[in-house]
């Protein structure tokens, strides 16, 4: 069963890219409407160059329930694999999270990402998502120089 499935352009969304930390990837995040679905965009061009290569949109969550089993995500993109990123209380140094990926295409579709499909950044980071700890869900185009083009519509829990 699918819980609280939101709008994710009524989401405040902040966008990171790694020139925070000396990457030179280029993006931008935008909000949009086609056929009635609105949604948030993520787009850009991903370089790894000088140790870099991603960009990112984030948004806060409130406290989950323990109980809630993984994120609903209503997506499109250009064909390339993107994550969800989590923090929780145990990323407390701005490299750390736990990523699951999903394959993209030009259609609608709907991903289940259960918190078993997230892995964390690290070995100082605990093995398993924890719903009652996340504090943030992060879209990322990652990993690879590339041209991002991903459009969240929904996100919900179940």
């Amino acid at each position: 069963m699918t819980r609280n499935l939101q709008a994710a352009a009524d989401l405040s969304w902040t966008y990171l890219a790694d020139n925070v930390m000396g990457g030179v990837s280029k993006g931008q995040s935008s909000m949009g409407e086609d056929g009635g679905q609105s949604f948030v965009r993520l787009s850009g061009d991903v370089s790894t160059e000088n140790r870099g290569g991603f960009i990112q949109i984030r948004t806060m969550i409130d406290p989950l329930e323990p109980d809630i089993q993984g994120l609903v995500l209503k997506v499109r993109g250009n064909g390339e694999r993107y994550f969800i990123h989590l923090r929780t209380r145990a990323t407390r140094l701005p490299w750390q999270y736990y990523q699951a990926g999903f394959e993209t295409g030009p259609e609608w579709r709907e991903i289940r990402l259960p918190w078993s499909a997230f892995e964390p950044s690290g070995r100082l980071l605990p093995g398993r998502v924890a719903a009652e700890t996340i504090k943030s869900v992060g879209l990322v185009a990652f990993g690879k120089d590339h041209l991002a083009d991903v459009s969240l519509a929904e996100i919900g829990l179940y």
